[in-house]
């Protein structure tokens, strides 16, 4: 969350262009799902997702010790924070209470859980989305030994920090129109410089787009990727200065970009899309491009398929789904990650990953979600991925720019 907030009774109020904390809202889904509270913790931002929700990440907050507020199924909420910052979170409904030494702590735990048996956190069992597993092992132990049950916030989640407004969906959209640019400029820029036999480095092309990226308007946690032959095969790589490959004749050439634009609640957009350096695709890079683009629109179809029908889809079944094309295409030993991660404010979000290979992200795929789906192969001289966006409506699914449906040819 971004601005200030005020108190109401029942909704704390954000001024700015992200969904506000929704109190009864959230106690409608409390109990739709069968959970008594939701514990909202964190200690020196170790919960950044229980921090914004709480409206603490505007800077204007210290938040050195302990502090939780508790979202009850039905009644109002209530508060437990240190008496030195007791101030924190005044803008929140609901009652609060002060402790200064962990006796204190204890018994304000005792309070502050009384009539609670089912709560959820933000917690994974067995730690299998570590985007969402933020509680630490000794806090569960503390709630635990009170003889309650601690259940995932997964879904809460989204719905009440990932699930994206009418105003942050039209950012990611600008985002996207942006990066789309961008990569046929990087195309066209190494086009040129093969026609003209221009020494044009990996390095190079990347500081190029970066500049295009402030042209555009668009702020990322890195520089694009931009990888070219066996570098394409390692799906983290990141040019440098002194190790940068020349763009050179007959190789695969993968660029990987990210970025938002400026505004307040922005949310990411993130593609990836494959040239190859020559006028004629090898038919080992080609055959391996179209098993992707056939990974990729079938999972884009079971997403498409679940909306319109409002049947309940979970992450993991959509990487299954895709990587299930992949492995009877025969390159089961060439996939190194998952299918698609959760888009927010982040590039990596706190919504639904497709994941059934690193992990097995049993959330559902809920409205107001976006999220990208990217298959990839890696092999010992070259890689490759198609990276598209998607945002999951009330009744559909809308892919967000253009799909990749060969390797584009930038040789003459």
């Amino acid at each position: 969350m971004h601005g200030w907030l005020r108190h109401t009774d029942s909704k704390v109020t954000v001024y700015s262009d992200v969904m506000p904390l929704d109190v009864a809202a959230v106690q409608q889904s409390l109990r739709s799902d069968g959970l008594d509270a939701w514990l909202l913790y964190d200690f020196h931002g170790s919960n950044p997702i229980a921090a914004r929700l709480a409206g603490l990440t505007n800077g204007t907050h210290m938040t050195t010790r302990r502090w939780y507020y508790l979202i009850p199924s039905s009644g109002s909420p209530r508060a437990l924070v240190h008496a030195i910052e007791r101030h924190n979170l005044d803008a929140l409904p609901g009652d609060k209470k002060m402790y200064a030494g962990r006796e204190q702590l204890a018994a304000g735990l005792d309070d502050l859980l009384r009539g609670v048996r089912r709560v959820a956190m933000e917690y994974s069992p067995q730690g299998a989305i570590p985007y969402l597993s933020r509680v630490d092992a000794g806090t569960a132990e503390m709630i635990r030994a009170r003889g309650i049950e601690i259940v995932s916030s997964g879904d809460l989640v989204q719905r009440f920090e990932a699930a994206w407004t009418p105003a942050q969906l039209a950012t990611h959209r600008r985002a996207s129109d942006a990066l789309y640019r961008i990569k046929d400029r990087a195309f066209e820029r190494a086009r040129r410089a093969l026609r003209n036999r221009e020494r044009l480095t990996e390095y190079d092309l990347q500081q190029r787009m970066a500049r295009w990226f402030e042209e555009e308007g668009l702020v990322s946690d890195s520089a694009p990727d931009v990888a070219l032959g066996a570098n394409a095969g390692n799906p983290h790589y990141l040019p440098l200065p002194e190790q940068a490959a020349v763009i050179a004749p007959h190789q695969v050439l993968l660029l990987d970009l990210w970025g938002k634009v400026t505004d307040p609640g922005a949310v990411f957009a993130d593609i990836t899309w494959v040239g190859f350096t020559g006028s004629r695709v090898p038919d080992e890079a080609a055959r391996a491009f179209d098993a992707i683009v056939r990974a990729r629109d079938t999972a884009v179809a079971l997403v498409e398929e679940a909306a319109m029908t409002g049947r309940e889809l979970h992450g993991w079944e959509v990487d299954r789904a895709a990587r299930d094309v992949l492995q009877r295409s025969g390159y089961g030993d060439h996939i190194l990650h998952r299918t698609g991660h959760s888009l927010g404010e982040s590039v990596h979000g706190n919504g639904v990953h497709m994941d059934d290979y690193e992990t097995h992200d049993d959330r559902r795929i809920l409205p107001g979600t976006g999220f990208t789906i990217e298959p990839g192969l890696y092999f010992d001289t070259f890689g490759v991925r198609t990276e598209i966006n998607v945002f999951r409506g009330d009744r559909d699914a809308v892919v967000s720019g253009p799909r990749q449906m060969a390797l584009v040819p930038l040789g003459m």
